[in-house]
């Protein structure tokens, strides 16, 4: 071998990525310690960029195509190695290949719970998991903050970096753009949509991505608060159920004229509650069967009463008349823990 041929050997004529690995997101090229030599050719094909990399400093990016490596098209490299005469000697430098398709079905979620600020609830935890699609964008970004000097950087280990971050990310949007936590359990498939203009801005400056879809797949809160919001639910009913049976009861006190005394109240009292119950029953279906009357009482009301007699008395369950006591629609007295109802607040309630 003589010297040119030596020479020849030592130098790189031809820089390219070959490999259509679908989990790679960024490759450096093994330059075997080879200088690359003035007029080399460096190959980039689609869904890639070619980013030169000078003791540390980030030099030319190049697109997609076949470049012939000149002075005239590394001018960043040029003033960065400070070449007195332009390039026209053999030089060293890493070559990272970015691949810059879009990447799809990435899984993101919660480890540990979230604390957000609630308009319904205050401080509540959540926890989320969902999908997201993502590509790269900014090439010197994304080589610096994510995939570092690693010489094969893969998307498990971009799983593994980015989840925490994209939760973070994900944190500050929900919390900024104040969606209630009733709103984000109920509309998933409009929450990514609606959070990705909150998103793409810190994953593209902080990261080089850009997330192309973002999908909330569950989105849970502790037990204390389901029961909350089914709490809420349930008052939510009862105060619909409270229209009905003082409707069922006005027109009651039309047909009889309040002239049959206290055992009257008691029937159409229960009257207006059986029907009711049956409508909660049937979770307002619209079912057409005839509502069951829950029978009256044959004596007068008491005029001191428990929850569960009223109950008793009016056909109901001791839940429903607790739930109205709660609600403050229905005036008792609270005596220690027990709740009583006097029969003027009862009548007054059905009555007002």
């Amino acid at each position: 071998m003589g010297l040119m041929d030596f020479i020849k050997g030592e130098l790189l004529e031809v820089i390219e990525w070959t490999e259509d690995s679908r989990d790679t997101l960024s490759y450096r090229f093994p330059d075997e310690d080879k200088a690359i030599k003035n007029g080399a050719q460096l190959i980039v094909r689609e869904s890639q960029m070619a980013q030169f990399v000078y003791l540390g400093e980030f030099g030319d990016t190049f697109g997609p195509g076949k470049h012939t490596l000149t002075t005239d098209n590394i001018p960043v490299l040029t003033k960065i190695k400070s070449w007195p005469y332009g390039f026209n000697s053999p030089f060293k430098a890493d070559v990272y290949y970015v691949v810059t398709r879009l990447f799809t079905g990435n899984k993101w979620g919660t480890s540990n719970p979230v604390m957000l600020r609630d308009t319904d609830f205050g401080v509540v935890r959540v926890r989320a998991f969902g999908t997201y699609d993502f590509k790269v964008v900014d090439v010197k970004t994304f080589l610096r903050e994510v995939a570092g000097s690693d010489h094969n950087f893969r998307l498990d280990e971009f799983a593994d970096t980015m989840r925490s971050r994209i939760v973070s990310i994900f944190t500050d949007a929900i919390a900024t753009a104040k969606i209630p936590v009733l709103d984000v359990a109920a509309r998933y498939s409009e929450l990514g949509e609606a959070l990705l203009p909150l998103i793409n801005p810190a994953v593209t400056s902080k990261y080089g991505l850009e997330i192309a879809s973002f999908i909330v797949e569950n989105v849970s809160v502790p037990p204390e608060v389901e029961q909350a919001i089914d709490k809420r639910s349930s008052m939510a009913a009862i105060g619909n159920l409270n229209d009905f049976v003082k409707y069922q009861m006005g027109k009651g006190f039309e047909a009889g004229g309040g002239s049959a005394g206290a055992a009257g109240t008691a029937a159409e009292l229960a009257v207006g509650f059986g029907i009711a119950q049956q409508m909660m029953q049937q979770g307002f279906a619209g079912g057409q069967a005839t509502p069951t009357v829950a029978p009256a009482g044959a004596g007068a009301l008491p005029e001191l009463m428990s929850p569960a007699d009223a109950a008793t008395a009016l056909g109901v369950s001791e839940a429903d008349v607790m739930a109205v006591l709660e609600s403050g629609e229905l005036k008792g007295k609270k005596i220690g823990s027990a709740w009583r109802i006097s029969k003027s607040a009862l009548t007054a309630y059905m009555t007002e």
